[in-house]
């Protein structure tokens, strides 16, 4: 679902006015090419990431066209990382376990398309694939993305400032988050 139906009510209100939306990225984690006799890890080993040793799943937004990791609004209520984990399976197929809060940084002012004005608290986490998709293959489930990927993360496709800055410190593997401040 691209929107969702709260926001959509909201908007109903306030029309194309600012709304300040909490939402999640999710760089979502793999190790590349475990061998079949071992299961996937349930935690990250200290220490930062080989990128050659780790693969992250990107998709490719509808709406622009843009490679990023998983996005999403934060539904009322509902836990930061339990949103990651919806995001994920919502829009990848793909289940996840989350490890950490990378970031806190506010996004926008975002005018979409149709000229809602939105900025959102944006909350980064780096999450590892669940044991249970390990066999599964990342594919568009809510029409969000036109594809989904799981890619070396020292060959990632072009993606913005932000989000390659992200995944950057997913693969640092730090326990403590960063907090911009500007």
């Amino acid at each position: 679902m691209a929107t969702p139906d709260f926001v959509l009510e909201l908007r109903k209100h306030v029309g194309h006015a600012r709304l300040w939306m909490p939402g999640i990225t999710a760089v979502i984690l793999r190790p590349h090419n475990l061998p079949e006799d071992q299961t996937l890890p349930t935690e990250l080993p200290e220490g930062p990431l080989d990128p050659t040793q780790w693969d992250v799943l990107v998709v490719r937004r509808s709406d622009n066209g843009k490679w990023t990791p998983v996005t999403g609004i934060v539904d009322p209520g509902e836990e930061p990382a339990v949103a990651g984990i919806r995001e994920a399976l919502e829009e990848t197929g793909i289940n996840v376990i989350p490890q950490r809060l990378l970031s806190t940084q506010v996004v926008g002012p975002v005018i979409y398309a149709n000229g809602d004005d939105t900025i959102y608290l944006d909350l980064a986490f780096s999450m590892l694939v669940a044991e249970s998709s390990r066999n599964t293959d990342p594919w568009p489930a809510d029409g969000e993305n036109t594809e989904c990927a799981f890619v070396r993360a020292d060959q990632l496709p072009p993606m913005n400032e932000r989000f390659t800055e992200i995944v950057r410190q997913a693969l640092e593997n730090q326990p403590a988050a960063r907090f911009h401040s500007h």
